[in-house]
């Protein structure tokens, strides 16, 4: 783990995130420009990322490895969904709603990438891009049930299946068993995409952190969600690859991208689906603002 390189990496998101919210402001980059970003990250670049990280010699270590990643993931949302029943009794039911998707959906695909590769290298992207497809798989499925009513299984698995993102890793995954590389001026696309997607992501964040009304911000329920997703999260996480003996690399980077922030989704969700906007912004602009601080500390805890 490279810790020297988490402070660089991390000095350059939020500068990103500065330039981001600084051409938000002046109005650079409007409403329409923002969703215009988002669909650029989630269907252009980050999808090239992916491919790309699953660019390694395969072995029966890399295999375990992925295997562990996709329990371990799948075994964090078992937990989110446990918690969203029982920590928010008492919470109107529009903010419920978007306490109980933000629990369960991290930032880890816009943000955790990138924060993955900069401290673990592209193992660390790799086994990333495995440990997001259950995430991925529940934040579009489960999630999508806190604000609207569940949609039919066919829809449901055709969502799922057609999610760039899960395509990205279904080719990637076919890539690396055949050992293929993406040919030519293809692979050289796809490449320079890849180096696109941190800058990109980053903007978009800071377009977020535009919108937020910092003087309104930190109040106890929000105070309270950051402490779930920053810090009881990422715990559960690290006790329970402790006691399962998960593979140390694995280990790390599950427990650094369940410290992730809130999904930007969130207040796009809750926007669109009756939910309380207002405060689903705070909750991803505060979580985002505070996770520059937390994600060192859990890297220091990897470390000891």
């Amino acid at each position: 783990m490279n810790l020297d390189g988490l402070y660089r990496m991390q000095g350059m998101l939020f500068s990103l995130m500065i330039l981001g919210a600084s051409l938000k402001k002046k109005g650079i980059i409007t409403d329409e420009g923002k969703r215009v970003i988002a669909d650029l990250v989630i269907f252009v670049t980050l999808p090239c990322s992916i491919i790309e990280s699953f660019e390694v010699e395969l072995s029966m270590d890399i295999l375990k490895s992925s295997a562990q990643a996709l329990l371990v993931s799948c075994m964090v949302q078992v937990a989110c969904y446990i918690l969203n029943m029982v920590l928010y009794p008492g919470v109107g039911e529009e903010k419920k709603k978007v306490l109980k998707y933000a629990t369960m959906a991290s930032n880890a695909g816009i943000l955790g990438n990138p924060v993955a590769e900069g401290i673990f290298g592209s193992m660390g992207l790799f086994y990333a891009s495995f440990y997001l497809i259950p995430q991925r798989t529940a934040m579009w499925s489960l999630g999508m049930t806190y604000f609207t009513k569940a949609p039919d299984r066919k829809t449901l698995i055709k969502k799922i299946c057609t999610h760039p993102c899960i395509v990205s890793v279904f080719i990637g995954f076919v890539l690396m068993l055949l050992q293929m590389q993406i040919p030519g001026f293809l692979g050289d696309t796809v490449h320079s995409l890849n180096k696109a997607n941190t800058a990109v992501s980053m903007i978009f964040v800071g377009t977020v952190l535009a919108e937020a009304d910092m003087k309104t911000m930190i109040t106890p329920l929000s105070c309270y969600y950051a402490a779930v997703r920053l810090l009881l999260i990422p715990a559960l996480v690290w006790i329970g690859c402790l006691l399962f003996h998960i593979d140390t690399l694995v280990m790390g980077i599950s427990v650094v991208l369940a410290a992730m922030p809130a999904a930007s989704t969130t207040a796009i969700l809750a926007a669109k689906y009756g939910g309380d906007e207002v405060f689903a912004t705070k909750c991803v602009v505060f979580t985002t603002l505070l996770s520059m601080v937390s994600a060192p500390v859990w890297c220091m805890v990897l470390q000891r």
